[in-house]
């Protein structure tokens, strides 16, 4: 989402030549998974994601995510997730991403329109006809998924391999029901806005253009909690000389259940933080002060 064409819903989204360093630092990495959505600045991301990994790479040696669901154009069929709409838009991700094949075909969120059976079907044709190789899903209840898994094991048809949920020290509704779930039955957790729109990565009541944006964030995150929790960070952050964004990213790699954080970057140091916070592991003193503050909040995100 970090990348596409700059717009005024999002202002502080990278372009082709600015989103370049980008790819190729996280390539030298060793990243090599890179997801992205057909809605992400109405196609341009995928368009862009596209073109910058043919320039690092052959297509099997990386792995492609993108979403299906948001409004893509007017009609019945230019959003939701009915067979009709789900035939259209990976047609028209696979032409933006210039790819025959797409690794991860995910829902953007559950469609209480459309019967389960016809999503679930859908995806599956798309697997069978080589479109598609694995499908995931994205924030929702844990009912919901549930339906959507059984539906798809009943009737013979591809499950899903994968949930993006949302997940954070800020936001830790999804450890009660959708992270157990995912567990149990064996469902790879890559979260989306690890470190809560970049909230966990500076002290409190610094603003950003992105944060002076995002309603979700302001709507959401802002609150006595939160700081509590961000002032935790940055504390456990001088302690061992390193910075709040590897500490959130820390945290959330030491949970169970957690397989790959969705990281978006649009500064350098993002990325650099985010792969040293790999190499970061906290004791369970620090995990116990960073969790300390938290109390319920509002499910959000779906």
């Amino acid at each position: 989402m970090s990348f596409g064409k700059v717009n005024e819903q999002r202002p502080w989204v990278l372009e082709l030549d600015d989103a370049r360093p980008f790819f190729r630092r996280a390539w030298e990495a060793g990243i090599n998974f890179f997801d992205t959505a057909n809605v992400y600045s109405q196609g341009t991301s995928e368009e862009i994601t596209s073109a910058l990994l043919k320039e690092l790479a052959p297509r099997e040696e990386y792995v492609l995510a993108t979403k299906v669901n948001g409004r893509m154009r007017p009609g019945p069929n230019g959003q939701g997730l009915s067979r009709g709409a789900i035939l259209s838009e990976i047609d028209n991700s696979l032409k933006r991403l210039n790819t025959d094949y797409v690794d991860l075909y995910q829902i953007h969120r559950f469609d209480p329109n459309v019967p389960v059976e016809e999503t679930m079907e859908a995806l599956h044709d798309l697997v069978r006809w080589g479109k598609v190789r694995y499908i995931g899903a994205s924030s929702m209840w844990a009912w919901q998924f549930a339906k959507m898994q059984h539906a798809a094991e009943i009737n013979g048809w591809t499950k899903f391999i994968s949930m993006q949920n949302q997940v954070s020290l800020l936001y830790r509704e999804e450890e009660r029901e959708m992270l157990p779930l995912c567990g149990d039955q064996g469902v790879a957790v890559i979260p989306w806005s690890p470190q809560a729109r970049g909230r966990l990565t500076r002290p409190w009541g610094i603003e950003t253009k992105r944060s002076e944006t995002d309603t979700v964030q302001k709507n959401n995150l802002d609150r006595d909690v939160s700081r509590d929790i961000v002032n935790a960070v940055e504390v456990v952050a001088k302690d061992r000389g390193v910075s709040m964004a590897e500490v959130a990213l820390a945290w959330l790699l030491a949970k169970r259940g957690i397989t790959a954080p969705i990281v978006g970057a649009t500064k350098m140091p993002h990325l650099d933080q985010a792969i040293a916070s790999v190499d970061l592991e906290l004791s369970t003193g620090e995990i116990a002060r960073l969790e300390a503050p938290y109390t319920p909040i509002n499910v959000t995100g779906f």
